[in-house]
């Protein structure tokens, strides 16, 4: 029996878990001979029929090196997205509540022993100032961000997420908050899940089992399985909707996506319903962290694309986040073959929103970000370049999440009423925030997108709805 606990925080039992990541297995897989042109376009045909693929099938895609073979595994990818989730791009925003952690995990810009961060949590006050400064921007989507503290506790959590939801400035308003935010128990999953979260994230970081007990020493993180099992008692207390993750740099990337095809699996033979959001974020630099700036095992840009590739092909239905980690050219190319939403516009010192400091940001911060992009800016580019920005809400607040989100997602009917809920929501942000450039840019997206439908009741349903948002009507949807 393995038991740890620290006070503020769940007591940690694993007794009788076992990883379901077979590490034998993946590192054979990658040895296999690589797939020839044939057999790479039969794992994609199949992915194209909407099914998820199995390891060995996404295995080929990943060790593939013949130039020829990875354009047509980025082209089925390009397919596949725009099959299932039409030109819709959702934007949502990171908000970090808290620094403070008692991890001292080595790459990690927040571990316990890094000196030179200042540790800050902010204040209720501080906290709407930030909800505040975002929703003048026209944000609708948040994920708050929490260091893993005895002071971020489950009560604190949800306390935070209702003070989100509840902070309202004329049309602004916040309509979900996802969280990222240390392992909890079952009964810790139930406190927050009563305060209304969307999804719960948390990242394994590595599932490579050595690399992760070498890079993580101390503190609660240092327990690999009770990370790897905290979707597990996330959906046994109800919360459907879990966003999983893998740290790019520590270890092969081709194992940590594999890795998560397999807790991809583990989730849908138990629950029934894989994970909502799969992330893959790069090692970014980090405040005096010298591993951050120089990973033991670095995907380049082009192996990382064809990573993403390979990831949407094997996860048809999953949606697919890439931040402002990533500088904007490889954002730019990736959300043609299978990104599904990015953020905006960001900042991720504490309190960096309300009160803009390079500096204080600088020292407040988990990492560096590369894409600085204002939210204005990103819609009018992902309008001119063919997407719809979205901040749609409508399937979360719909009960539309978990198993019953897969049986509108796998019928192809999220298109149905993604596009139409992305349509109006860039109505709301077209009238009520948008420069005049970006405005122009919305609303012939907008047009564009409506030319695409073909006429029907539906269609005519949808223009009234958009007169009325037009005319001032907030908050419509599918």
């Amino acid at each position: 029996m393995e038991t740890k606990s620290c006070k503020g925080l769940p007591q940690i039992n694993t007794e009788g878990l076992k990883s379901f990541i077979p590490e034998s297995e993946i590192e054979q897989l990658l040895k296999k001979p690589l797939a020839d042109k044939a057999q790479i376009r039969d794992i994609i045909a199949k992915s194209l029929s909407k099914q998820r693929l199995d390891p060995p099938e996404m295995a080929a895609l990943l060790t593939a090196q013949d130039a020829d073979i990875i354009a047509e595994i980025k082209a089925g990818a390009e397919q596949l997205k725009k099959n299932i989730y039409g030109n819709r791009i959702v934007l949502f925003a990171p908000l970090y509540v808290g620094n403070k952690c008692i991890n001292d995990c080595t790459y990690c810009g927040y571990r316990s022993s890094n000196q030179s961060l200042e540790r800050k949590t902010l204040s209720k006050t501080e906290l709407l100032d930030e909800v505040k400064a975002l929703e003048a921007k026209g944000h609708k989507r948040l994920i708050l961000v929490f260091g893993e503290h005895p002071d971020y506790n489950p009560s604190f959590i949800a306390d935070t997420v209702r003070s989100v939801y509840a902070t309202k400035v004329r049309r602004g308003e916040i309509r979900r908050v996802n969280i990222n935010a240390a392992p909890l128990d079952i009964e810790g999953f139930r406190t927050v899940k009563a305060a209304g979260i969307g999804t719960y994230q948390i990242f394994q970081e590595t599932y490579h089992r050595p690399t992760y007990e070498k890079y993580h020493p101390k503190g609660l993180k240092a327990d690999y399985l009770w990370r790897l099992y905290a979707f597990d008692r996330a959906m046994e207390a109800g919360i459907d909707d879990v966003g999983m993750g893998a740290l790019i740099g520590l270890y092969d990337y081709r194992f940590e996506a594999l890795a998560m095809l397999y807790h991809t699996i583990h989730l849908e033979q138990k629950f029934g319903v894989g994970p909502h959001t799969i992330s893959f974020p790069r090692m970014e630099p980090a405040l005096d962290t010298s591993l951050a700036s120089n990973p033991p095992c670095p995907a380049s840009d082009d192996e990382f694309t064809k990573m993403i590739a390979a990831i949407r092909l094997a996860v048809p239905y999953t949606g697919m986040i890439l931040t402002a980690r990533e500088p904007v050219e490889i954002r730019n190319q990736a959300i043609n073959f299978g990104i599904s939403q990015i953020d905006a516009g960001s900042s991720i010192g504490i309190g960096a929103y309300a009160e803009s400091n390079d500096e204080t940001e600088r020292k407040r911060s988990q990492f560096e970000l590369s894409d600085r992009r204002s939210l204005d800016t990103v819609i009018g580019e992902l309008c001119e370049h063919g997407f719809i920005p979205s901040f749609c809400t409508g399937c979360y607040r719909l009960g539309r999440t978990g198993e019953h989100f897969m049986e509108f997602a796998i019928p192809g009917f999220v298109q149905k009423f993604c596009t139409p809920n992305a349509i109006l929501t860039l109505t709301e942000y077209a009238e009520d925030y948008a420069s005049a450039e970006t405005k122009r840019k919305c609303m012939a997206a907008i047009e564009r997108e409506m030319q695409a439908m073909p006429e029907s009741d539906f269609k005519n349903y949808l223009r009234r709805k958009l007169r009325k948002t037009q005319s001032g009507k907030r908050d419509l949807y599918f």
